[in-house]
């Protein structure tokens, strides 16, 4: 009983510390506006200091560079019209379907790669962070990413530059979102691109990293904890053959973008708008 009303006592504890810790943090933040104060919620600020180990300074200086980020790149007002042709392999999308903790699910297969814009490519992986962020369930923060390997090789594999400024954008303007990354049967060769990624990874990212094989009992073992089996892709291992639709994703992305607009104060018109895309130049 009294180890019982210790560990409550230290719970409460921690938390009243917390709250200190986000009121010192928004008062250093100074006045706010806009979609700024929208954004720097109490779980916002929490995610920055845990970020940066609770320190006030650290973690203000995070915030900002992403408030000042959100300001010119304006991720909350990418429609899907705009990067919906990046999207029409299936290289990445949200998955319809939550790991054992109740958390949304990204679905990664390089080996999909369609196209050759770096600023298009970037554009297209914020807008389903922004989205998978959207959606979340009630009570969670974070999401998980499974990426298959399927077909990948060094010659379709997403260049170094845009590699490491995705991996720049999720540490530093999505701080404590992600809660795993599986990466699942990566082929030999890809230790040669991991050996230059993982250098872009701060530790609690790299963390998070981890790598599965089909044939290894304790990779699979670690999967069956995270996802139910009977909705998982069979591509992780998992039963499910249902294949990507990217119409109905589309569809699904366009309903998105009205709730977005609306969440954030904008015209919804703009969301309704079929854009088609502009050819990528030969490179």
């Amino acid at each position: 009983m009294f180890r019982r009303k210790h560990h409550r006592d230290h719970h409460e504890n921690d938390q009243m510390h917390q709250k200190e810790k986000i009121n010192e943090l928004r008062a250093a933040m100074g006045q706010l506006s806009g979609r700024s104060l929208q954004f720097c919620t109490d779980a916002c600020l929490r995610r920055y200091l845990e970020a940066r180990n609770w320190n006030v300074d650290k973690s203000k200086n995070m915030l900002q560079e992403t408030l000042k980020w959100r300001s010119t790149y304006k991720p909350e007002e990418i429609c899907w019209h705009e990067v919906a042709h990046e999207g029409e392999t299936g290289k990445l999308y949200r998955a319809n379907f939550l790991d054992r903790e109740g958390r949304l699910v990204l679905v990664l297969r390089p080996g999909k790669q369609n196209t050759s814009s770096h600023d298009n490519q970037l554009r297209h992986v914020v807008y389903l962070l922004e989205n998978t962020i959207l959606n979340l369930p009630e009570g969670q923060e974070q999401m998980v990413w499974l990426i298959d390997f399927t077909g990948w090789s060094l010659s379709n594999s997403v260049p170094i530059k845009t590699a490491r400024e995705a991996a720049y954008i999720l540490q530093n303007h999505y701080p404590e979102r992600l809660s795993a990354a599986f990466l699942y049967n990566p082929p030999k060769i890809f230790e040669t691109f991991w050996k230059i990624v993982k250098y872009f990874l701060d530790p609690k990212t790299f963390q998070k990293v981890k790598f599965v094989y089909l044939k290894n009992t304790e990779s699979m073992e670690l999967m069956q904890r995270f996802f139910d089996i009977d909705i998982l892709p069979t591509e992780f291992g998992g039963r499910d053959n249902s294949p990507y639709d990217h119409e109905e994703f589309s569809r699904l992305m366009a309903k998105d973008d009205i709730k977005s607009a609306k969440l954030w104060g904008f015209d919804d018109t703009l969301h309704l708008t079929v854009v088609a895309p502009e050819p990528e130049p030969n490179s």
